[in-house]
């Protein structure tokens, strides 16, 4: 791929990335407007802007912060151990290829093979990448897993990515509320027959309802949305960082016979990984990442 066309997909992912947050933002918003009117509906008038300047509060904060709440997540810890120096040397020097400050890097306890990139911008990126990941590839693999997380960093994916993982999260968060304070309250019939006004409350809970239910349905095709084609791409970006794509190529090889899809991660942070660490029945309507096999001939076609 051109480097020509590496910057027209940097731009275009800058874009989508603006749509995409634009409209998980406004299913949040619903949602945090639908709750405080189930739970304070005489200050309505007052939860509209309360809720508009929580949720600028809050993706402020994701933005800042958003990448130390998935680490802490996933159980991450600083690589400082002396039996990690070669990745620590792997990423600076993969770091000073793409020209990108070189990011902090972390390690997550588990046997599956899986690595992910997170952060608001280079300045500020990390790269955690599980011990089975480590132990289990050889150099040129574990080189190309590198610099295809550190081409999401170059590519500037991690912010809308880390971003997303953020706002999935508060959406489930927000929809479980919602639907236990309806299912235990049965729809707040109180509220419903109070007689003036009555109707449109009930408009209003059955739009937060509706919500509550299609909200993780809707957010995870939006995870599919962002994370299958910047999969590809940075595939191809962080195979002309090693100038090797058959590191990559064996490295997903071997994560298709290795890995057994059963990572403890939370599904609003699955999408942030080098392969699905969860795998569901339903992984053919709506999985974050491509095919394996299909990455892999990509690959080797190059």
């Amino acid at each position: 791929m051109a480097r020509r066309d590496f910057r027209n997909e940097i731009a275009k992912n800058r874009r989508d990335s603006l749509l995409l947050a634009i409209f998980i933002s406004i299913i949040v918003f619903g949602l945090i407007f639908s709750m405080a009117y189930i739970f304070l509906p005489e200050a309505v008038y007052i939860s509209i802007p309360l809720s508009l300047v929580l949720m600028i509060i809050y993706t402020w904060s994701s933005y800042q912060y958003g990448d130390q709440i998935v680490l802490s997540s996933v159980g991450a810890r600083p690589a400082e151990a002396p039996e990690y120096t070669y990745l620590r040397d792997s990423v600076e020097g993969l770091s000073l290829a793409a020209g990108i400050p070189k990011p902090k890097i972390y390690v997550i306890e588990s046997e599956e093979l899986n690595a992910f990139a997170s952060g608001k911008d280079p300045e500020h990126a990390s790269i955690a990448i599980t011990t089975g990941l480590i132990n289990k590839l050889n150099r040129q693999e574990l080189e190309g897993v590198i610099a295809h997380e550190m081409s999401h960093i170059q590519n500037r994916d991690i912010q809308f990515m880390t971003l997303v993982a953020v706002l999935v999260g508060l959406a489930s968060i927000l929809s479980h509320i919602i639907l236990r304070n309806f299912r235990f309250s049965g729809g707040n019939k109180d509220r419903r027959s109070r007689g003036k006004g009555s109707g449109a409350e009930v408009v209003v809970l059955l739009v937060g309802v509706v919500l509550a239910i299609i909200a993780p349905i809707v957010t995870r095709l939006v995870q599919f949305a962002v994370s299958r084609r910047r999969e590809y791409l940075a595939d191809a970006s962080g195979s002309e960082l090693t100038r090797y794509p058959e590191g990559l190529a064996s490295a997903l090889e071997k994560i298709m016979k290795l890995n057994t899809g059963k990572m403890d991660v939370d599904e609003a942070v699955s999408h942030l990984f080098f392969a699905d660490p969860n795998h569901s029945p339903l992984d053919h309507l709506y999985a974050t990442h491509p095919p394996i096999e299909d990455r892999i001939k990509r690959l080797r076609e190059m």
